[in-house]
């Protein structure tokens, strides 16, 4: 019996807790937090969405904490608008972690599992994939996620599920990601402001994929590009595994930033312009010459669409190249059957799948989430990706050897945060 993640303020019984289970996705964007809360019952294995909730974040950077009490004031509002929404008050939760401190390298593994005739089992995938983990970081290095790629038993390669084959060798060849472990200290503490224990701490690109992919395309060939606010994720996976993670430091902040300096504007101006106006290829754009308003504090701002669209689509080139540069390293420019799925907020603009298509010379498309139901109106926004992500994510057996790191209960948040974490608690209490 597994205990649910979240309880109901008034059923706490375990026969009801048998019947019914709840999983928390938090994203920790840098520039939005947003929360979703799913629920599975007995009778059914795809979840309903049940609560929602969204927060502005103005404690990161690029992914990365630099204020944290406005980033655990964050946490803390987008849960609280989840659990409103969703009758439940909210324990723990997989969280989300982002920035270009996150790096993937290739490892292998080998065991030896017996004597001649032994069987594989489960302890035995356990012991090499810990033995593909050893591999020489810096102090300040933590092993996030470990994704087997193949196995080799004996000297037979190409083995994706070795289990019960025989044999006394045992190899692994493993795609392992690895982040500062500063940063992810920091997550934790905000977490642990908020009273919120992390189950899985997961890389918001991989939860992204877990959102909106599908098992043909994964098995294809295809490359997942999450265009955050400040990072684009990239994480591109082949034959059913992952094969290249990669963080870039742009996202749809700089198209405003681009907006701003280009229209000379306000931020905000350019924000309302990008969001209800700006087209990001040629092809999609209207022929006839005109403009763009938007009104901010009662009054009407007009710009030249020509001149909207050109900022925006220079910018996306820009990022679309560089996500091309990262596919030559591992050769995968221009050869991947399933193309690229976009997603993330700036995933919206309009005719962001055709400018991908374009620029990486590659099908292409926008990535909408799905294995869902309940209030699809409230998390149906590319934006969504990764927190849906997270809750699938936290529905799955977090001892499965593609989770996430887990939780750490022994990590120490200091006396400081010991004093203040009430604040965000009783918040919600």
């Amino acid at each position: 019996f597994e205990l649910p993640y979240v309880y109901h303020k008034r059923y706490t019984s375990k026969s009801m807790q048998e019947l019914s289970r709840y999983a928390v996705g938090l994203d920790v964007g840098t520039t939005t937090v947003r929360c979703v809360v799913g629920h599975i019952d007995g009778g059914t294995q795809v979840p309903t969405i049940i609560g929602v909730g969204e927060a502005p974040n103005k404690g990161m950077r690029k992914g990365t904490v630099v204020t944290l009490m406005n980033v655990a004031d964050a946490i803390d509002k987008a849960l609280e608008g989840a659990e409103r929404m969703s009758g439940h008050q909210i324990h723990s939760a997989t969280f989300s972690i982002n920035g270009t401190h996150i790096i993937g390298m290739s490892s292998r593994g080998v065991v030896a599992v017996g004597t001649q005739g032994h069987e594989i089992n489960h302890d035995d995938l356990a012991r090499v994939e810990e033995a593909a983990t050893v591999v020489q970081l810096p102090a300040n290095r933590e092993i996030l996620d470990v994704t087997p790629r193949g196995y080799q038993l004996d000297g037979q390669g190409n083995i994706k599920d070795p289990i019960g084959m025989t044999g006394v060798r045992l190899e692994v060849d493993a795609y392992v990601i690895t982040a500062l472990t500063p940063h992810i200290k920091n997550l934790y503490k905000a977490a642990e402001m908020t009273k919120t224990g992390v189950k899985q701490v997961v890389p918001a690109g991989l939860a992204a994929a877990r959102a909106v992919l599908n098992d043909q395309q994964i098995e294809n060939g295809v490359a997942l590009i999450d265009i955050g606010g400040t990072t684009t994720n990239i994480a591109v996976y082949e034959e059913g595994d992952l094969r290249h993670v990669a963080i870039l430091p742009m996202g749809g902040v700089n198209i405003t930033n681009d907006l701003a300096i280009g229209l000379k504007t306000d931020l905000d101006i350019a924000e309302a312009v990008k969001l209800k106006h700006a087209v990001a290829i040629k092809s999609a754009r209207e022929k006839d010459e005109k403009k763009v308003s938007v009104k901010i504090d009662k009054k009407t701002h007009e710009f030249a669409t020509k001149e909207v669209d050109m900022i925006v689509e220079a910018r996306l080139e820009e990022i679309f190249e560089l996500v091309n540069k990262e596919l030559e390293k591992i050769g995968r420019a221009k050869k991947l059957p399933g193309g690229v799925v976009v997603t993330g907020g700036s995933a919206a603009l309009k005719g962001i799948d055709e400018c991908a298509k374009e620029a990486l010379d590659l099908p292409a498309r926008v990535g909408k989430s799905h294995g869902y139901g309940g209030v699809t109106e409230k998390v149906d926004k590319t934006a969504f990706s990764t927190a849906l992500g997270l809750m699938l994510l936290d529905l799955e057996d977090v001892g499965s050897h593609h989770s996430g790191s887990k939780a750490k209960s022994n990590l120490d948040v200091g006396s400081t945060i010991n004093k203040i974490t009430g604040i965000f608690g009783k918040l919600r209490s």
